[in-house]
């Protein structure tokens, strides 16, 4: 990995160091292109750039509460997407009870987020047990079913007309933040072998060009006696995730970023040391990352840069405008003694824009462009 040197342009007061010993009195909002690996600048004011009185129009911050939506049916193609442009499609389901048919995704890939619960996945595979905050990553058109051993809520991530790859590590090395050893994948057990056995008609739902098939077998068609190659279903835990860090500096998101697929990227924010230099930032900069929406799922945990925020909950930042942590997270993020964050959260980065679906009634808080709003000036 080369760069070539770059001395940038600066102009009145600033730090020469990005996120690190900021001029009295300041904030710090990154101007950025490409998601963080782009061209940047970095700007210093006397207010927060999010200290906005008021805001008019539909391109604003929201902030949705997933534990509000109703129940749904048994497939989880009977959940509409929250969020979906024609490269991601975003869901959430709740599954209580074992599958009685499988389905399969024509569309692309699928990352499952398990938020809640435990249970057994069978796919074309073979069988992989998973359990709270793992990552089931399938490709695309794998037949698939699930039975819960507790109540599972599912966040469903899809690469619409893609697949999911692992991100390049750059000078860290593959193996860093987690090494593919830790990688799961179904086995051909005997668990496996006895539910292919089992007597009967079953159903395979194909989603495909945003359609559903019903495709009627008179047996199981998870029925493999082996396979080999590279392409298969895989699992990963949160807790298997060694952050980068360094107590110097406040890394971006960029760099807990977990899977990436095309236009867009999940990254993975775990419990770690806080930045422990004094004159460094311990919470999110305020940032225009005018390139990319950000899509955050909050999984469980403290989240240090948010108010009344809770698990289950989801927030999702468009493109073109200023964010950062909210006015009690800034100043709690600026007195000492806090050693480590204890957040475990999603985060999905879209190069292309999303669009909200239409919600129940109470899903959405209207009031959260407004959460930003309190002590205006820069301490």
């Amino acid at each position: 990995m080369k760069t070539e040197f770059s001395f940038p342009l600066s102009e009145g007061e600033h730090s020469p160091q990005a996120h690190c010993d900021l001029p009295a009195g300041s904030v710090e909002r990154e101007i950025g292109r490409d998601g963080f690996f782009g061209p940047a600048s970095h700007m210093y004011h006397r207010h927060p750039p999010t200290g906005w009185s008021h805001w008019e129009g539909p391109l604003r911050p929201r902030a949705l509460d997933t534990n509000k939506l109703p129940k749904l049916g048994p497939s989880p193609w009977d959940a509409a997407p929250l969020l979906h442009n024609e490269r991601l499609s975003i869901r959430l389901w709740r599954c209580q009870a074992a599958m009685d048919h499988l389905v399969r995704n024509g569309d692309g890939d699928d990352c499952l987020f398990v938020h809640q619960g435990s249970g057994v996945l069978f796919c074309d595979y073979g069988r992989l047990p998973f359990g709270e905050g793992d990552y089931l990553v399938l490709p695309r058109s794998t037949s698939w079913r699930i039975e819960p051993e507790q109540p599972v809520t599912l966040l469903m991530i899809e690469a619409t007309q893609g697949r999911y790859r692992l991100a390049d590590r750059g000078a860290a090395g593959r193996h860093a933040i987690f090494d593919p050893g830790v990688l799961a994948h179904p086995r051909i057990d005997e668990a496996f072998t006895r539910q292919a056995e089992a007597p009967g008609e079953w159903q395979v739902r194909l989603k495909a060009r945003g359609g559903l098939n019903t495709i009627t077998y008179p047996f199981n068609p998870l029925d493999a006696i082996g396979w080999k190659g590279d392409l298969t279903a895989l699992r990963l835990n949160w807790r298997d995730i060694r952050p980068l860090m360094s107590h110097r500096y406040h890394l971006p998101p960029s760099a807990h970023s977990t899977w990436v697929a095309d236009d867009f990227v999940i990254c993975t924010f775990v419990p770690r040391p806080m930045e422990s230099d004094p004159g460094a930032l311990k919470v999110p900069f305020f940032h225009n990352n005018d390139d990319y929406d950000e899509v955050l799922f909050y999984h469980r945990g403290n989240f240090f840069s948010r108010d009344n925020i809770d698990a289950g909950m989801l927030t999702w930042h468009p493109c073109g405008f200023s964010h950062g942590p909210h006015p009690k997270a800034l100043a709690a993020g600026r007195q000492p003694g806090r050693s480590d964050t204890d957040e475990v959260a999603v985060m999905i980065d879209s190069r292309r824009p999303l669009e909200l679906a239409p919600l129940p009634a109470g899903v959405e808080n209207p009031d959260y462009v407004n959460s930003w709003q309190g002590k205006a000036r820069a301490e």
